[in-house]
């Protein structure tokens, strides 16, 4: 019995001791990711100058470099897979007019490389009160302030949120999940994703098109008076669309539906749009509940093999 007990026992502890190893590796090279913070390419910066804005480069607090290592260890295992091979530069800038930016990065052999460039000011922010502040975007709101737009994403910081989707944009651009067209390029086939949803990367197709969504920030460059936000999101609940963003194109569409696929069935996150008017809620729109946008989530599991 005692040797029983002492081969189960040391077999026990070697299981966990390889767990733990196998957890510090795993550590390890999310530490590798985050390590490759930078300043911004120059040509990140003069992008935003010559668009009139001031950026400059935000140096990481050891509280955010762990919230940058926490944002990476969760993320697809096709994810880290594709950035570690794939990943150039991460950079941080205060002043920076957008929430983040993925610019192809030039290198001396043929490997795409990619910079990720984030606005500093996410790393203070839940997912929820990100993505109000960005939903809030599309809409004018009343003098009186008659109608409110929240979403309810649960507590994680917004760099998970922002790193999922950008990172996504790496692993499109990487595999061509979705056609990426140059000038010369002649588009002839939908892929798997896009098909029956985009005709062309940033035109819906003719029977996903809805005049409504059409007249929204992401699709016609205008927000739009608060008080059609009810009918915004009944009319977005007819669509295979997950968010509003991802109604800009079919590379915008990609990055949410694998970003909120990933949040909600894979780390039980929630993720809702609560439309209320006069502090009464009349309207929620909930991709998880959307049936025509769960057709798609079969799509997801490519990254997760």
């Amino acid at each position: 019995m005692i040797r029983k007990y002492f081969i189960c026992t040391f077999l026990s502890l070697f299981l966990i001791s390889i767990n733990i190893q196998a957890q510090q590796n795993n550590a390890s090279q999310m530490n590798e990711l985050t390590e490759r913070t930078q300043h911004a390419p120059e040509s990140v910066f003069k992008k935003f100058r010559d668009a009139g804005m001031n950026p400059v480069t935000h140096e990481l607090t050891e509280n955010e470099k762990e919230k940058l290592n926490n944002a990476f260890s969760i993320l697809p295992p096709l994810h880290q897979k594709i950035l570690k091979k794939h990943l150039h530069s991460i950079s941080f800038m205060d002043n920076m007019p957008n929430t983040a930016l993925t610019s192809p990065v030039e290198t001396k052999d043929s490997i795409q490389m990619f910079n990720i460039t984030f606005r500093a000011e996410i790393l203070n922010q839940t997912i929820s009160e990100w993505t109000s502040w960005k939903e809030n975007t599309c809409y004018i709101k009343s003098t009186n302030n008659e109608y409110q737009i929240a979403i309810d994403a649960g507590n994680l910081d917004a760099i998970v949120y922002v790193l999922l989707h950008e990172s996504t944009h790496v692993v499109d651009a990487v595999l061509n999940i979705n056609p990426h067209l140059d000038e010369k390029d002649l588009w002839v086939e939908s892929t798997a994703f896009s098909q029956n949803v985009w005709d062309e990367f940033n035109k819906p197709s003719k029977n996903i098109l809805n005049p409504l969504l059409e007249t929204v920030l992401f699709r016609s460059g205008k927000p739009i008076d608060a008080s059609y936000a009810p009918d915004v999101y009944k009319s977005l609940q007819k669509t295979p669309f997950v968010s509003l963003y991802s109604t800009a194109s079919w590379f915008e569409d990609l990055a949410e539906t694998l970003t909120i696929y990933h949040l909600t069935k894979k780390m039980n996150q929630p993720y809702k749009v609560n439309v209320m008017k006069n502090g009464v809620l009349i309207t929620v729109y909930e991709p998880a509940k959307n049936k025509r946008a769960e057709k798609r989530n079969n799509q997801m599991e490519m990254f997760y093999k």
